[in-house]
């Protein structure tokens, strides 16, 4: 990484002018979630949804969980890659984002293919293993509270099938894994689970320099 080009916003500019392809659609939902509270920083980042689409046709998803909707940025972008009798599973602790992106779901023809499940996350994805077993998902994308990081991700390693995708962000979280001030629940809960899955050999991993750090983790 010695070499690498710096990022400059001139480069990051020319970056999104050549590979972002956006559309009002997700162009809306991005304004309207920037203007709630903590929006712009919870946001996902146009990139970033797209890199989703891509990851869930690249690995063929036909069943995807989300954990953590936020206003549903990610899920659209996800659910607009599966074919038309895909599912995604999306997980919140509360209805009051999410129904944001419901509309723009209902917009894009995908809400169908949605299934939006509220409550205590952890809860959530046991009831999910009762009811599709092992292995049950393709694609797994985890975004939600960072101190059961780790829970979540052993969950979803159950939850998804060998040679499936978990894709875990905020992976560099906001720069504060290498603060060494830094020893909140959040940013200590992200460090645990970025050592736990350099050395887990159940799974082959890459964390990308990219948004907030966005980790790439195959199912052996």
């Amino acid at each position: 990484m010695a070499h690498q080009t710096s990022a400059t916003p001139q480069l990051l500019a020319y970056v999104r002018e050549v590979s972002l392809r956006d559309d009002d659609l997700l162009r809306e939902l991005r304004q309207v979630t920037a203007e709630l509270p903590g929006g712009t920083a919870m946001q996902v980042m146009a990139e970033e949804g797209q890199l989703l689409a891509l990851l869930v046709g690249l690995t063929g998803a036909g069943a995807v969980l989300e954990i953590g909707t936020f206003t549903g940025y990610s899920t659209l972008c996800m659910a607009r890659a599966l074919p038309a009798d895909g599912l995604l599973v999306s997980c919140d602790i509360d209805d009051r984002w999410p129904s944001v992106g419901a509309d723009f779901w209902k917009r894009a023809g995908v809400a169908s293919r949605i299934d939006l499940r509220i409550g205590d996350a952890a809860a959530t994805l046991d009831a999910l293993l009762a009811e599709r077993g092992p292995g049950g998902f393709d694609l797994v994308f985890i975004d939600a509270d960072k101190a059961n990081y780790v829970r979540y991700y052993e969950a979803s390693l159950a939850l998804v099938r060998p040679g499936g995708l978990i894709v875990v962000d905020n992976t560099l979280f906001f720069g504060r894994v290498v603060d060494p001030n830094a020893v909140d629940p959040d940013t200590v809960a992200v460090r645990e689970l970025n050592r736990l899955l350099h050395q887990d050999p159940r799974v082959e991993v890459s964390l990308l320099v990219m948004a907030d750090g966005i980790t790439l983790v195959r199912k052996r």
